[in-house]
């Protein structure tokens, strides 16, 4: 045998292991949407350092902020590989944002439980999130969404990160009055996005490969060029590995025993399950529509192995030093490259792990840059509406409060919250109960009572 002919035998071996034939992919198309997730998402290798970096440090020496950034990128890499391998889903996941900010804000600066406790908070999650996907209840409430709220979550997501991509550029900003209005359109930061978004379109709609990508990249290039944001000051560095994170998550079991405040800690532990649950089960839901996995048989087979990534990553985080693993809303645009296999999960998890010699080059992409990405992104994903009878009020109520709460809460936890309790209410009023599930009740309950007493 030839090496090229090994070289061709081993691609076939790989396109055989992630079905490029059923779901109609290639190699090439792979690799770019696995490119255009990872440059979409991340800035979290440097969002979520500074937000944990202000819970989590050393008394002594202090600051933790390079560890946090390795600790970040591993787990990232690791569950966003489970994904791709185990899973053969085009998904991207990695310490979410939200749950950082609880984690740093709500626990450990406002409540005082040490970042060690937090974290062996987090890996009780993990722990108990392994345990309800091995007994298939996760994937048993996706199975009992009704379909127009899983069309309604996948036009929810694109609202909402089209709005993250408005407001981190400043094209939408906040305002006493009004709670949000349209930004000052002649400052060079919002300029630059508003050529940013004109350049991708003009890229999407001709049809261009790896449209988004590039230009994620035209506008970064526009930040620098135009001082807006600093040039890369540097484009690698030797990583700084997490010796002083490591395994803090054990030693916070040893802070749980002597305690007093053992009742708080299981309600942490609640709202960590509770966001991560939501968040996890509304993104797999709106991108597996996106992605037109839920009319494939695979959709049943696969779906609670990617709920068991999402599980293992959070297990594996907590051991590594962050925060709740979860599935990224970002890879939506990846899926709207065309990613439709593991092999995208893959492209993305190797470059997290590169990503920890290029952190100089990766964290001076600003946030503006992708402005034009999500946008773009929540146009292609609004197109599910259609699929929404729009003619029965019952389902259209529902799918309506579903996807207007989701950028308005800045949740896509509560954003299905809403669809959930109103549509087994609303198909009740209408006279049609039979429609809905005994299970579907339980979610009613579960929502209403979480806001009842929890709040937010």
């Amino acid at each position: 045998m030839t090496p090229e002919n090994g070289y061709l035998n081993k691609l076939g071996i790989i396109a055989k292991f992630f079905q490029f034939n059923q779901l109609q992919t290639n190699f090439y198309t792979e690799i770019i949407a696995g490119i255009t997730t990872f440059v979409t998402m991340a800035y979290i290798l440097v969002v979520n350092p500074e937000i944990l970096s202000k819970a989590i440090f050393l008394q002594n020496s202090g600051d933790l902020f390079g560890e946090l950034v390795i600790a970040t990128a591993i787990s990232a890499a690791f569950a966003t590989l489970v994904m791709g391998i185990y899973a053969n889903y085009p998904y991207a996941l990695a310490p979410g944002m939200g749950l950082n900010a609880y984690f740093t804000f709500s626990v450990v600066l406002k409540l005082g439980i040490s970042w060690q406790v937090a974290l062996a908070a987090v890996f009780i999650e993990g722990l108990i999130f392994i345990g309800l996907t091995i007994s298939q209840v996760r994937s048993q409430i996706v199975n009992n969404i009704p379909e127009c709220l899983k069309q309604a979550t996948t036009a929810g997501i694109g609202l909402f990160i089209a709005y993250i991509g408005l407001t981190s550029s400043k094209i939408i900003v906040t305002n006493e009055a009004t709670t949000t209005t349209l930004g000052n359109l002649n400052q060079p930061e919002t300029l630059v996005a508003i050529s940013g978004i004109i350049i991708t379109s003009a890229f999407v709609v001709r049809r261009m490969t790896g449209a988004l990508l590039w230009g994620i990249l035209a506008t970064a290039l526009l930040t620098w060029i135009l001082g807006i944001a600093p040039f890369p000051n540097g484009i690698i560095s030797f990583p700084q590995l997490p010796t002083h994170l490591f395994g803090q998550a054990f030693a916070g079991f040893e802070n749980i025993v002597k305690t007093n405040n053992i009742w708080e800690l299981i309600t942490i532990i609640f709202v960590f399950i509770f966001v991560d649950f939501f968040d996890t089960v509304g993104t797999l839901t709106g991108l597996g529509i996106k992605a037109r996995y839920f009319h494939q048989t695979r959709e049943s087979l696969n779906l609670n192995k990617a709920f068991m990534a999402d599980a293992l990553g959070t297990t594996f985080g907590a051991v590594m030093g962050t925060s709740t693993v979860t599935s990224y809303i970002e890879s939506a645009a990846g899926v709207s490259e065309g990613g439709r296999s593991g092999f995208t999960a893959v492209v993305v998890g190797f470059l997290f792990i590169l990503s920890i010699f290029f952190i100089p080059l990766l964290s001076a992409i600003p946030s503006l840059a992708t402005t034009p990405t999500l946008l773009v992104v929540g146009v292609l994903m609004m197109g599910s509406v259609r699929n929404i009878s729009w003619d029965d009020p019952a389902e259209s109520i529902s799918a309506f409060l579903t996807i207007i709460i989701m950028p308005l809460s800045y949740s896509i936890a509560d954003g299905l919250a809403m669809g959930l309790i109103s549509y087994p209410l609303l198909k009740t009023f209408q006279g049609k109960f039979h429609e809905t599930t005994f299970l579907m009740w339980i979610l009613t309950l579960i929502f209403v009572l979480k806001f009842l007493f929890l709040g937010k």
